[in-house]
């Protein structure tokens, strides 16, 4: 595990109030209340900036072959995972 390093957070009185109350009733520090919110805040954006990442090179990718799956291609393969059917994607084409 890494070595911890402080970091100072300047904070409103109203938010630090309400992070304590949050601390109190979940029988947790204002600490790891803090923690918690910043660790689930930058997971959340890292799994958003990988999609948008994936979104830009797909779009790069279907710019230079033009090779894609319809709409409706994709709504019908995703109605048939959700019934439980084992499919493969739809073949992309142009």
């Amino acid at each position: 595990m890494p070595t911890p390093a402080t970091t100072s957070l300047k904070l409103d009185m109203e938010l630090k109030q309400r992070i304590q109350q949050l601390a109190s009733a979940r029988r947790r520090s204002a600490h790891w209340i803090m923690r918690e919110a910043v660790e689930q805040y930058v997971s959340r954006e890292e799994k958003r900036e990988q999609f948008r990442a994936d979104a830009l090179a797909a779009w790069s990718d279907y710019r230079a072959t033009g090779l894609h799956a319809s709409a409706e291609e994709a709504d019908a393969w995703l109605a048939r995972l959700e019934a439980g059917e084992d499919v493969e994607a739809p073949q992309c084409h142009n």
